[in-house]
C-alpha cells in the first residue's frame, strides 16, 4: 500500500540521492499519502531523517526550511496507514541507533516481536509494527555486523507481508532491501542503483530493472547488486526493461492524472490489442503458455478480482459466455478462499489486477493453485508479483495509471478478457476464422470510437458541474450495461465522497424503485435498439417507471436511438457498436462525470482520501 524509494550513488553532488528519492516518492504518492519521509547517510557516518504527517508536500516544505546535509544512500516512504494513525511520529522511517527503516506491508506478528523487545529494555516512540523491525534490525546487526545478514536473520522471523529498505551509518554506501509478498524492484544504473516499489520510482534515471522474487534480499551499493533468500544462499532476479518513460507518468499539461488517464483510454485500448495476430491472421497470445490441450479440456471459469478488476471481470463474463460456451464465475478474490470454493485440474482461474500486487488476488491465486487450477493473470505492471506466480499472463500495456481511481485499466482489462475470450473460441473451435476475425476488427474499431465519446465530453463535464451538490446518484443498467453501472457507482463514491448504488435494471421494482423520490438523480445506461433480445424496450419502460415517480434521468445511449428522448432529462451519446463492446463506450461519460463533479466540489480527484491505488495486505 505505501511507495518505498531507495538510491545508492557513488560520491555526488550533495542534493542527489535526496532529490532522487524525493522524486520518486513525487511519483509513488498515489500508493499513500498520510504521511512522507527520507532517511539519508553521508560519507560522514551521520543518519538523518525528515517525516511529516499529510501528504507529501509538507515533507517538502520540511526540507525547505529544514535541509538535510549531503549524502551517498537515502530511502523514502510515503504512508497509508495501518498500524498507528497517520501522524509525524508514526510516519517513516523509524530509527533504532544508526538504522533507519522503512516498511510496506504489516507485520501480523508484531505483538509478540514488541513484548519480546521491550522485556529486553527496549523503548518505542511510535505505534507502528515498523519500529519493531528496526529494533530487532539494529539487534540483529549487533550481533552479526553486516545489514544483509541480519536483514536475512529478521526477515526469517516475520509473519504477515512487508517490503523492508534500511540504512546503516556505518556503511554509507549500502542499501538493503526484502521482500515477501509485498512489491519491490531494483532499478540498475551507471555507478548508482534503485529500490522501489514499482518502477515510477526510477523511471527518470534507467529503463533497466531487475525483478525480485518471494522472500528475497537484495543488497545494494553503487556498483552491485547482490540477491539472495532470507537463509543468505545465493538467488537471481528477472531483468527487463521498462517500455515506457518519465513522460508518461506526467501530467503532460492536465489539471489532474485522471483527466489524462481518461483521455489515455483510445491509446491504452490499442495497445492491448497490438500486436495479438499471427501472419495467417490467426489471434496469437505469446504469453499464455498453458497447453493448448489444457485449455480445450476446462470446464468452468473462475475471475478473481477486486473492485473496478471486478466489474470487467463481470464484463468478460458475458463476452467469453456467449463466444466459448464455458460457464463463467465471477468472484471477489477476498472471498474467493475463504468459502472454500469448487475449483480442479479443469478450471481456468482468472486473476485481475492492475498492479499486479493485489493481496487478495495474489492469497485467491495462491489457493487456486493449491487446489490443481491453471490461472491466467490479466496485469498492467511488468514485474509484479501475480503474473510472476500465475501459469500465463495477459499484460494490457496501458501504461502507468497514477491516478488512485481506475479508468483506463477498466477499459484495458476488458479488452484482454476479451482477446483471451476470442483466443479460447478459436482454440476450442467455437468460432470460425472469419467469425474470429470480424470480433477483432470490431474490437479494433473500439479506440476511435472511444475518441468519439472523449470529443463530446463538454456536455457531460457540464452536467456534472451543474450537479456537483447532488447528495445521491443511483445507476441502472442491464446485461453488459449491469457491470457498467456499478463501476459508474464506485467512481462517483470514490472520487465525490457521496452515495452512489448500482442496480440491475430488472431489479428495479424488486426494491430499489423505492430509493425514487423527487429530483433523484439516475443514470440509465440504454442498451442498443438493434440487439436481438427485447432489453431495450425493457429499460425504456425503466426510465419511464423512475420518471413518473420524480427521478432526474440521466440517460446513456447510442447515437439514433430517439426512443429515449420522450423520458430523458439528459441524453449522453455513444457511437453504434456491438453490444459486448458498449461497456468500453459506456463507462466513458461516467468516468468523466464523477471526475468532473469532483472536481467542482474542490476534491482531490487523483488522491482520495482513505484510499491507495494498490491494495498490498490484507
Amino acid at each position: 500500500m505505501c511507495g518505498i524509494v531507495g538510491y545508492v550513488g557513488r560520491q555526488q553532488p550533495n542534493g542527489k540521492p535526496l532529490e532522487v528519492v524525493m522524486e520518486g516518492l513525487r511519483r509513488l504518492e498515489y500508493r499513500g499519502y498520510d504521511s512522507a519521509g527520507v532517511a539519508l547517510v553521508g560519507r560522514d557516518g551521520v543518519l538523518v531523517t525528515a517525516k511529516k504527517a499529510g501528504k507529501l508536500v509538507n515533507l517538502a516544505d520540511e526540507l525547505d526550511a529544514r535541509p538535510l546535509p549531503g549524502a551517498t544512500a537515502a530511502i523514502g516512504h510515503t504512508r497509508w496507514a495501518t498500524h498507528g494513525a497517520p501522524t509525524d511520529v508514526n510516519a517513516h522511517p523509524h530509527v533504532a541507533g544508526k538504522i533507519a527503516v522503512i516498511h510496506n506491508g504489516i507485520v501480523e506478528n508484531f505483538a509478540v516481536l514488541k513484548a519480546e523487545l521491550l522485556a529486553d529494555g527496549a523503548t518505542f516512540l511510535s505505534e507502528t509494527d515498523t519500529e519493531v523491525v528496526a529494533q530487532l534490525l539494529a539487534r540483529a546487526y549487533a550481533r552479526l555486523g553486516d545489514l544483509s545478514e541480519a536483514m536475512c536473520a529478521v526477515a526469517q522471523r516475520l509473519e504477515g507481508t512487508f517490503t523492508l529498505l534500511a540504512v546503516h551509518a556505518d556503511v554509507p554506501d549500502v542499501v538493503v532491501g526484502a521482500r515477501h509478498d509485498s512489491p519491490l524492484v531494483v532499478g540498475l544504473g551507471d555507478g548508482e542503483n534503485f529500490m522501489g516499489s514499482d518502477v515510477a520510482a526510477f523511471i527518470a534515471h534507467t529503463r533497466r530493472a531487475l525483478e525480485l522474487g518471494q522472500d528475497q534480499v537484495v543488497t545494494l551499493t553503487p556498483d552491485s547488486v547482490t540477491v539472495t533468500d532470507f537463509t543468505g544462499a545465493p538467488a537471481q532476479g528477472r531483468a527487463f526493461t521498462v517500455d515506457w518513460d518519465a513522460a508518461a507518468a506526467e501530467k503532460g499539461g492536465y489539471r489532474s492524472f485522471m483527466d489524462k488517464e481518461i483521455d489515455d483510454q483510445p491509446q491504452a485500448v490499442a495497445d492491448t490489442l497490438l500486436g495479438r495476430t499471427g501472419l495467417d491472421g490467426a489471434l496469437v497470445l505469446d504469453e499464455v503458455r498453458i497447453d493448448e490441450s489444457l485449455l480445450r479440456s476446462i470446464d468452468k471459469i473462475v475471475v478473481i478480482a477486486c473492485g473496478t478488476a471486478a466489474y470487467a471481470g463481470h464484463v468478460a463474463k458475458y463476452a467469453i459466455e456467449h463466444w466459448c460456451r464455458i460457464p463463467v464465475e465471477v468472484e471477489l478474490a477476498h472471498e474467493f478462499r475463504y468459502r472454500d470454493p469448487v475449483v480442479n485440474e479443469k478450471t481456468l482461474v482468472v486473476a485481475i489486477s492492475q498492479s499486479g500486487e493485489t493481496m487478495d488476488t495474489l492469497m485467491a491465486v495462491r489457493h487456486a493453485r493449491e487446489q490443481g487450477s491453471k490461472v491466467l493473470a490479466i496485469v498492467n505492471t511488468h514485474g509484479s508479483t501475480i503474473p510472476r506466480e500465475s501459469d500465463a499472463v495477459l499484460y494490457t500495456h496501458a501504461g502507468p495509471e497514477i491516478a488512485v481511481a481506475s479508468t483506463k485499466a477498466f477499459l484495458s482489462q476488458i479488452t484482454a478478457a476479451y482477446l483471451l475470450g476470442l483466443y479460447l473460441a478459436q482454440l476450442r473451435g467455437n468460432k470460425f476464422p472469419d467469425e474470429i476475425a470480424e470480433l477483432l476488427g470490431q474490437l479494433r474499431a473500439m479506440p476511435a470510437k472511444i475518441q468519439t465519446v472523449l470529443d463530446g465530453a463538454e456536455h457531460v463535464r457540464e452536467v456534472a458541474r451543474s450537479m456537483r451538490d447532488t447528495p445521491s446518484v443511483l445507476f441502472l443498467g442491464r446485461h453488459v450495461g449491469f457491470p457498467v453501472a456499478l463501476e459508474g457507482a464506485l467512481k462517483l463514491k470514490e472520487l465525490a465522497y457521496i452515495h452512489a448504488e448500482g442496480f440491475a435494471a430488472g431489479e428495479l421494482k424488486h426494491g430499489p424503485i423505492a430509493l425514487i423520490e423527487e429530483g433523484q438523480a439516475v443514470f440509465v445506461i440504454v442498451p442498443s435498439p438493434r440487439g436481438r433480445d427485447s432489453l431495450h424496450s425493457k429499460v425504456i419502460s425503466n426510465i419511464q417507471e423512475i420518471r413518473a415517480r420524480g427521478a432526474h434521468t440521466l440517460v446513456i445511449a447510442e447515437e439514433g436511438d430517439d426512443a429515449v428522448l420522450p423520458f430523458a432529462d439528459e441524453v449522453f451519446r455513444i457511437p453504434q457498436c456491438p453490444t459486448l463492446m458498449s461497456p468500453l463506450l459506456a463507462v466513458v461519460p461516467l468516468q468523466l462525470f464523477a471526475c468532473e463533479l469532483a472536481t467542482a466540489k474542490g476534491l482531490d480527484v487523483d488522491q482520495p482520501r482513505n484510499l491507495a491505488k494498490s491494495v498490498t495486505v490484507e
